[in-house]
């Protein structure tokens, strides 16, 4: 997958759009993100492709509204599969090793929005208030 990682263009403008409840949505995608890749897990593990739809749509539109481009992108791949898997009933199997990679993406993907979401938490000291070395 050639997608960037996060597209800080669509970041901003959905900053922008929601204004202050910005920090309250990307906590949101933070607490249905994780749920939504925990129930990928779980139906991969079931080789329930039926059920890996719905969570990997959800993932994709949230990751998208974000700018997630990388992730959404992964859950789209997912989700389009499973529908397949789902008309000609056969197993998600093959696609095993994709969902193993969507938590490390999804995870490496929130850290980033979050980091970007709170610059406060990058700022290194200035040194004001630490002592000077007197020469």
């Amino acid at each position: 997958m050639d997608e960037i990682l996060v597209d800080w263009d669509e970041f901003r403008a959905t900053r922008a759009q929601l204004g202050a409840a910005f920090v309250r949505i990307l906590g949101y995608f933070r607490e249905d993100g994780t749920k939504s890749v925990a129930a990928i897990e779980e139906a991969m593990r079931a080789r329930d492709a039926r059920g890996l739809v719905m969570p990997a749509h959800t993932l994709k539109s949230e990751a998208r509204q974000f700018g997630g481009e990388k992730l959404g992108a992964l859950a789209e791949d997912i989700e389009m599969f499973a529908r397949a898997c789902v008309e000609s009933q056969t197993s998600p199997d093959e696609y095993l090793p994709r969902v193993v990679d969507l938590r490390r993406l999804f995870e490496e993907t929130l850290a980033a929005l979050e980091r970007e979401a709170n610059p406060l938490v990058q700022r290194r000291p200035s040194g004001f208030g630490r002592a000077v070395s007197s020469y």
